[in-house]
């Protein structure tokens, strides 16, 4: 037998092999790599409620004229009840990804897992839009508010001519828009590196499950 040949036949043992331990071993690797991915998020989502939180905190106590201005904000309805509807938002989604995480833990089924990672998907999906829905809204809500209790902010507006509304309502579009923009870049590098991994996890359960 010449060389060729014997090369030949030690390749297809090594890709025999090779094949075996990556049938007998992927599962438990995807498995692990999607539990730690989900758990990453997780402690993301806890980080970025506490950043919320310190920042409206924080100013409210350093701060005498902020925590005039909030104190009389919490006075609208409105004003309260989008605060506590936003607060509620984040705990659930906290919730949701912690209970995804300990499914992916628990789970001992590759359907399972592939279930747990698409669900995982959509919830951070609603999040991510509903946070920049939430974004492009603050700015004229904020204005709204300052329209109803401020007087002399009440007064100028009254008191512009059309060009100048326009100029108001440019700049309000204009910081909307790099304000969302910035959070959205933010979410795609935060959220959208890991969900890529998450999802090339489930395109590798797919082929398993062929």
């Amino acid at each position: 037998m010449d060389e060729l040949e014997l090369l030949k036949k030690d390749w297809n043992k090594e890709s025999t092999a090779f094949k075996s331990y990556a049938d007998s071993d992927i599962y438990p690797m995807l498995h692990k790599k999607s539990s730690s991915i989900v758990k990453t998020l997780f402690y993301i989502s806890i980080a970025e409620l506490v950043f919320w939180l310190l920042a409206g905190i924080l100013p409210y106590f350093l701060s005498p004229s902020f925590k005039e201005t909030l104190d009389e904000s919490y006075q609208n309805p409105l004003f309260l009840g989008i605060s506590i509807f936003s607060y509620v938002v984040i705990l659930t989604f906290i919730y949701l990804l912690y209970r995804s995480y300990k499914s992916i833990s628990t789970t001992d089924s590759a359907k399972r897992l592939m279930e747990t990672i698409l669900r995982t998907r959509k919830v951070i999906k609603y999040y991510v839009v509903f946070n920049l829905a939430m974004i492009f809204l603050s700015i004229p809500l904020s204005l709204y508010f300052e329209y109803q209790d401020n007087p002399e902010f009440h007064q100028q507006i009254v008191d512009a001519n059309t060009n100048q509304m326009l100029m108001i309502y440019g700049i309000v579009v204009l910081i909307a828009g790099i304000f969302l923009l910035l959070i959205w870049l933010f979410y795609r590098l935060i959220y959208g590196i890991l969900l890529k991994r998450l999802n090339r996890n489930y395109d590798e359960l797919k082929k398993l499950e062929v």
